[in-house]
C-alpha cells in the first residue's frame, strides 16, 4: 500500500487564482529587480546619512552595536551550514541566504554610519589616518550597495571573513575606550585580536579547510595584524579622542594664554602652545607634544596623564625657545597618545 500525501487545505482553483493575480507584480519584480534593488541602496545610504548625525552626538547608543556585531558574526558562522542540509532545497537556500544578507546589510550599516563621525572627528585633515576613515567610509558605502553585496562579499569567503574582521576591528576599537575607558593604546591591540578571531572563525566555517591549515592561517593572520598595530598603528584615529582647541603665545599665567600668537615672531623669544583635548568621562590617557620644524621633530615633550570628562577639554602645554635662525621655516605642534596616534596638529604660519 502506498503512502499517500495529506491533501492540501488550498483548493487548487484557489491557488491558481493567487497565481494569476500575482503574475503581474511577479513580472514587475523580476524586469525592475536591479532597479529596485539600487532604490533601495539609495534609501540604505540616506539612513546611514541621519546613523551618522546620530552618531556623532549620543556615543550612549554604542552600546547597541554590541548586538549587532553578535548577530553578524553567528549568522556568518550559520550560511555554510545552509549546504549541508539536505532536506532545504537551492530555491529555499538561496531565500534563506537573501534575508540573512538583508538583515547583516542592515546591521553593517548601523554600526559603521555610527561610528564613521567619530573616528572622523578624531583625525586630522591633511594627516595619514585619514586614509583609515576613508577605508571606513568605503566601508560602509559598500554595506548599502545590495547587489556588490550579495554577489561578491557574501558569496566570497575571503571577501566576507576580510570584511567582517575589518569592520569588527573598527567598531571594537572605538567602544571600548568610549564604555569601558579602556585607554586608546590597549583598545587597539585587544580590537586586533578580537578581528583576528572573527577572521579565523569565519575562515574555518567557510574554507572547508582541516584544522591545521585553518590553524596555519589564523596564525599567519595573527602575525600579520600584530604587525600591522603595531608599525602602522600611526594610521588610526585615536577615535574619541578630539583637539579641541590650541592656541600659541608668549607665556602662560593659570592655564590662560598671555601674548597670543597669531603667526611666528620677528626675534628670539619663548613660545608656548596649550591645548584641550576632549574625552569620554572615565578615559585615561598619556599624550604629549611634538613640535616640528619644517617636518623635523624638534622637541617631544614628556606623557602627560589626560582624564575625560571635561566640557572644555583637559589641557596641558609645553614651550620651546624661538632663535632667530628659524625664521623662514615651517612650524607645527602634534598632540599625540603615548601609542603614537595624532589627536591633532597645531600651526603657527610665519610673520608676515
Amino acid at each position: 500500500m502506498t503512502e499517500q500525501s495529506p491533501p492540501s487545505l488550498v483548493p487548487n482553483d484557489l491557488r491558481s487564482g493567487l497565481r494569476r493575480l500575482l503574475q503581474p507584480l511577479r513580472s514587475f519584480l523580476e524586469r525592475h529587480e536591479k532597479l529596485l534593488w539600487w532604490m533601495h541602496s539609495s534609501y540604505a545610504l540616506l539612513l546611514g546619512i541621519f546613523v551618522m548625525w546620530l552618531g556623532s552626538r549620543k556615543f550612549i547608543y554604542l552600546r547597541v552595536i554590541i548586538f549587532d556585531i553578535a548577530f553578524i558574526w553567528v549568522s556568518s558562522l550559520f550560511l555554510p551550514s545552509l549546504a549541508r542540509i539536505p532536506r532545504i532545497s537551492e530555491k529555499w537556500r538561496s531565500r534563506i541566504r537573501l534575508v540573512v544578507n538583508y538583515l547583516d546589510k542592515n546591521f553593517y550599516q548601523q554600526l559603521l554610519f555610527f561610528v564613521l563621525p567619530l573616528y572622523y572627528s578624531s583625525a586630522t585633515l591633511g594627516s595619514r589616518n585619514m586614509l583609515f576613515v576613508g577605508l571606513l567610509a568605503v566601508s560602509a558605502v559598500l554595506s548599502t550597495m545590495d547587489i556588490v553585496y550579495d554577489r561578491y562579499v557574501s558569496m566570497r569567503w575571503p571577501l566576507t571573513a576580510a570584511f567582517f574582521a575589518f569592520n569588527l576591528f573598527a567598531c571594537i576599537n572605538v567602544m571600548l575606550p568610549v564604555i569601558w575607558s579602556v585607554s586608546n593604546y590597549w583598545a587597539l591591540w585587544i580590537s586586533g585580536a578580537l578581528a583576528v578571531a572573527g577572521f579565523g572563525s569565519i575562515l574555518y566555517r567557510w574554507s572547508g579547510w582541516s584544522r591545521f591549515s585553518a590553524g596555519l592561517a589564523l596564525a599567519g593572520s595573527a602575525i600579520a595584524l600584530g604587525v600591522l598595530i603595531f608599525y602602522f598603528r600611526t594610521l588610526i584615529p585615536p577615535a574619541p579622542l578630539q583637539l579641541a582647541s590650541a592656541q600659541f603665545g608668549r607665556s602662560l599665567k593659570g592655564l590662560v594664554i598671555a601674548g597670543p600668537l597669531q603667526a611666528l615672531p620677528a626675534g628670539s623669544g619663548k613660545i608656548v602652545a596649550l591645548t584641550a583635548i576632549k574625552a569620554p568621562l572615565g578615559l585615561q590617557e598619556r599624550i604629549r607634544h611634538c613640535w616640528y620644524l619644517d617636518g623635523k621633530l624638534l622637541f617631544a615633550s614628556a606623557y602627560h596623564s589626560v582624564t575625560g570628562g571635561r566640557k572644555e577639554g583637559y589641557r596641558i602645554w609645553t614651550q620651546i625657545t624661538w632663535k632667530e635662525a628659524f625664521r623662514g621655516k615651517e612650524l607645527h605642534v602634534d598632540v599625540e597618545t603615548r601609542g603614537g596616534q595624532l589627536i591633532g596638529r597645531a600651526r603657527l604660519p610665519g610673520s608676515q
